[in-house]
């Protein structure tokens, strides 16, 4: 019997579920709310299961209706990503872009200022942002595109690199003043560290080419550069981040390079999208539009 099931039957139990009524159901689809009913009915038969218990004032499904409708409802939107995908390679730029990227500064201010403008260009388009700095599994967690900052190593996707990120070891001069200057790296074992995903961190000499790497840890992590700015301006301890996200807090003496001799280096930004999945134009048209856009910076 499984495989007479109607598609069409599997998209209305997925919007029924998403809506949590018969009715708006079948206000979505144009249809009676007796059509979704009967829809419904024909599926469990068919499955031999029971998806919804119905009273007559709720409706929830059951453990065996939300195991079928976490798969469907990944199933459909995959299928519909193909179907936008054939539709958009001959006509405009539409559709849905899921993006993911490390927030703080260059999540948060640059690339949520390159989603604003291209969407600003592109009317059809919706971005879905979402700022965590886990390494993502773009097919997994249906991502589109991603931003990420050091090395990749994944053969499996396409990265672009599109900027380097200088990079800072920096403290408030309260915490300098009342723990001490570390002259060498090594000396920050003796020291609060405040970090982000990132605990091992590097440096090289200015002049005589040293390079030195240690592990590190602080009272404080989190992969937010916002809240490590703000917890070393606090006095909390010393921080390694992208300059950039806080030159005025540097330029107002806020902050201070913690060493002299030892710089870090600075570390990749890129672009990562998927190498075998169908590429819809509105994902190629936002990647060349990303790429342009750090290329006039």
């Amino acid at each position: 019997m499984l495989d007479q099931v109607n598609l069409a039957d599997v998209r209305s139990f997925v919007l029924i579920a998403q809506k949590g009524n018969f009715t708006k159901a079948a206000e979505t689809l144009g249809v009676s709310r007796s059509h979704v009913s009967r829809q419904i009915s024909n599926l469990e038969k068919q499955m031999g299961v029971t998806l919804f218990i119905r009273t007559t004032r709720t409706l929830r499904l059951t453990d065996a209706g939300d195991t079928f409708f976490q798969q469907c409802d990944k199933a459909l939107h995959d299928i519909d990503q193909a179907l936008l995908s054939a539709v958009d390679e001959v006509e405009i730029v539409r559709g849905e872009i899921r993006v993911n990227c490390v927030g703080g500064y260059l999540g948060e201010d640059v690339v949520a200022e390159i989603a604003s403008q291209f969407m600003k260009q592109h009317r059809e388009v919706s971005v879905n942002l979402d700022f965590s700095s886990h390494r993502v599994d773009l097919i997994e967690e249906y991502f589109d595109v991603a931003f990420r900052m050091g090395k990749l190593d994944d053969a499996g996707f396409i990265a672009r690199k599109i900027m380097d990120v200088e990079m800072s070891t920096l403290a408030s001069t309260g915490y300098l003043q009342s723990y001490g200057r570390p002259s060498h790296p090594k000396e920050l074992v003796n020291h609060h560290c405040l970090t982000g995903s990132v605990k091992r961190w590097s440096w090289h000499h200015r002049t005589e080419g040293q390079h030195y790497d240690m592990n590190v840890s602080g009272q404080l992590q989190c992969k937010n550069g916002r809240v490590l700015v703000r917890g070393a301006l606090n006095g909390n301890g010393i921080i390694r981040v992208p300059s950039v996200y806080c030159t005025q807090e540097v330029e107002q003496g806020k902050l201070v390079e913690v060493f002299d001799d030892w710089v870090v280096p600075s570390v990749d930004f890129s672009i990562i999208y998927h190498r075998d999945k169908f590429q819809p134009k509105r994902i190629r048209a936002f990647i060349d539009f990303v790429y342009d856009y750090f290329s006039r910076s």
